[in-house]
């Protein structure tokens, strides 16, 4: 609301309209009525305010309610086609990429696979991942309001590299983030995986209404994104929560691990742990092409066992989950920590009830834990919701 005094009707106007369009959001279609009800205010300012909306192309009628006494009420909804937003979530193996209305309904999707491509094909890789999306949406490039693209990793603000994720061929180039910018007509902006899904539980899943928690990833490498304060923590470089280099009681002490891509934690507790620990108790490895897919078939077969050596392989796993988890929670001391990625979820509530007991014996505080509830690609929702706040707030600001 640049350029204008706190308090004068105009933004006045604009802090109503944008409490109606946020419980529009929130409660889909409402009545002219009932939008004065939430509101406060009286049936001729909401009138005025919804023929505002309306004008500006930021609601639409959709017709009337029904199955009450008296006459039918017309009923109002944002606008879907208000603005566009876009999000790539960004493996080694495959771009996902989704286009979302500004209602975050999402509307087109496309997955492109990149195995053992990078280099000068980064930016071609993107633009098709978020043309596929448009397209399967009805739109195209230049529709899209906002992009957030989501890698393992972090880019240092302070150097505009990607850090902490050697495994991401072609990601590393000096001036990538330039290229991008001049390839693509919109904002884009960049967070790490972890972090993303994080945005998902706290809008979304497990963490809604909490402002301090640790979410703990483990999929194909094991990760962790920290919200303080109701707001995500990065570090000075991007790398907080990079926890698969730390070290912990069990393994080795790890040196140079930005190198190896490996530390403690991550040789502990990561996917790659699982096959190991299977193999030292007698249970075969299923013959599947990733560590991250063997040790989501192995939890999940062990996550059903009452003893034997699956029940003490799902035991293993929460120790080495609750040994790295101790010394975060010594250091932050979280309301919560949600579990979450596929390793995890394979383990299911039998896996976090395990290691919310050992974590009670390691550790001084006792968060509570629980499992994500964003179980559907929930870094690119993270990205999406990313995208849509930030797109909100331009898009909804009548006071320009």
């Amino acid at each position: 609301m640049a350029g204008t005094t706190p308090g004068t009707p105009r933004v006045l106007r604009a802090m109503n309209d944008r409490a109606a369009l946020d419980l529009l959001l929130a409660h889909g279609p409402l009545s002219r009525t009932r939008i004065g009800k939430l509101t406060g205010l009286s049936k001729p300012t909401a009138s005025q305010l919804l023929a505002r909306l309306e004008a500006a192309g930021l609601v639409v009628a959709t017709g009337t309610s029904e199955g009450s006494p008296g006459p039918s009420a017309q009923l109002y909804a944002v606008n879907a086609r208000a603005a566009h937003v876009a999000a790539l979530d960004v493996t080694p193996l495959r771009m996902l990429a989704a286009v979302a209305d500004i209602t975050g309904a999402t509307v087109g999707t496309f997955e492109l696979a990149t195995p053992g491509r990078g280099g000068q094909d980064v930016v071609r890789q993107v633009l098709d991942a978020l043309d596929g999306a448009a397209k399967a949406a009805g739109l195209t490039r230049s529709d899209l309001h906002r992009v957030v693209i989501g890698t393992p990793g972090a880019f240092d603000p302070n150097t505009g590299r990607l850090r902490y994720a050697s495994h991401l061929p072609g990601w590393h180039a000096p001036a990538l983030l330039e290229e991008l910018a001049a390839a693509l007509p919109m904002p884009v902006e960049y967070e790490n995986d972890v972090n993303l899904a994080a945005i998902a539980e706290q809008r979304l899943g497990a963490a809604r209404d909490h402002e301090d928690f640790v979410l703990l990833w483990n999929e194909t490498g094991i990760g962790a994104a920290l919200v303080i304060g109701g707001r995500l923590h990065r570090g000075w470089t991007g790398g907080a929560g990079e926890v698969g280099f730390m070290p912990v009681p069990g393994t080795p002490l790890p040196r140079q691990v930005t190198r190896a891509n490996a530390g403690g934690y991550q040789e502990l507790a990561g996917a790659q742990a699982v096959p190991r620990i299977a193999r030292d108790l007698g249970i075969a490895v299923p013959g599947l092409p990733t560590y991250a897919a063997q040790a989501t078939a192995l939890i999940g077969d062990a996550a059903t066992a009452a003893e034997g050596p699956g029940r003490l392989l799902l035991e293993r796993l929460a120790t080495g989950l609750a040994t790295g988890l101790a010394s975060m929670v010594a250091v932050l001391d979280p309301e919560l920590v949600v579990l979450s990625g596929e390793v995890i979820a394979a383990g299911g509530e039998p896996l976090r009830e395990l290691v919310q007991a050992e974590l009670g014996e390691l550790a001084a505080a006792r968060p509570r834990l629980v499992l994500g509830e964003v179980d559907r690609d929930p870094v690119l929702r993270g990205a999406l919701e990313s995208a849509l706040t930030d797109t909100r707030d331009e898009v909804f600001d009548t006071s320009r």
